[in-house]
């Protein structure tokens, strides 16, 4: 299964504002022993996160690092994708990603005029593996039959509050990743009863318990953000939390929904 290559637990970096906190806290996760690295043009933080990576003792071929373009409007014309590809790579520093993401299947986004550009950078060597964000089952669909690389990965928001259920049975069905970003509902999950059931059962926290629970899925990988040494440890750890059947129904039996991205230009919004 492609996961098997992927870390299943990587740093997620977005942030509104300070983004030069990048560059130390990837020094910083890279230390504590993460070995995935998450980001996007349209994040602005590129030039950090790779300072970050070049701060590290560990070396550029043992980190995984992702980045994603194509963000609505950005860039603002399919012909210049090319261009913002190339642009990803010299804010970040590096001659290769491990994985590169459309960010959005909207705005400027045409599969036909858009993937071959993501196919042309895997073919140069600019990118190790494609990947697509934010795409339903049917644009998912779409976008295998016209992309010549294999589809690697698709991130979307997922966690104990937006299973994403179907995208799940997808990602298995047709053996990629899912990569689940705000695996914690952006603290959304964290106070649900059962979840903190679950925690006190494991002496662990509520965050670990929602990781492991996103973890506990094949083919599944989560991008948690962290900017303390702590949290991050503690985010680490969740991936050796063995959740057994009784957690995982009792967690699955939560009815509340809740989807904490949700632009306009969302396609489930279409």
């Amino acid at each position: 299964m492609p996961v098997d290559s992927l870390p299943r637990l990587g740093l997620g970096t977005y942030s509104d504002d300070d983004r030069e906190q990048w560059r130390e806290n990837v020094r910083t996760a890279l230390d504590v022993g993460f070995r995935h690295v998450d980001t996007a043009q349209v994040y602005e933080n590129e030039e950090y996160v790779g300072q970050g990576l070049r701060d590290s003792d560990v070396a550029r071929d043992d980190v995984w690092l992702s980045t994603k373009t194509v963000h609505h409007d950005v860039p603002p014309e399919p012909e210049q994708v090319p261009d913002a590809i190339d642009g990803c790579l010299d804010r970040l520093g590096v001659d290769y990603v491990d994985l590169l993401y459309v960010h959005w299947p909207s705005g400027v986004y045409d599969h036909e005029e858009v993937l071959p550009a993501f196919d042309a950078a895997y073919e140069a060597g600019k990118t190790r593996n494609v990947g697509l964000s934010n795409f339903t089952p049917e644009l998912l669909d779409e976008a295998r039959e016209v992309l010549d690389a294999p589809l690697f990965a698709h991130q979307v928001e997922m966690h104990p509050l937006l299973p994403q259920r179907e995208l799940v049975a997808h990602a298995q069905e047709h053996d990629y990743c899912l990569v689940a970003y705000s695996p914690l509902g952006k603290g959304a999950a964290l106070d649900v009863p059962e979840i903190e059931q679950v925690a006190e059962k494991h002496d662990a926290t509520p965050a670990q318990v929602s990781l492991a629970w996103v973890l506990s899925h094949d083919n599944v990988a989560a991008i948690p953000k962290a900017s303390s040494r702590e949290h991050m440890a503690q985010n680490l750890a969740a991936g050796d939390l063995e959740l057994d059947e009784e957690d995982i129904e009792l967690i699955d039996s939560i009815d509340e929904r809740h989807r904490e991205i949700d632009p306009d230009h969302g396609p489930w919004n279409w």
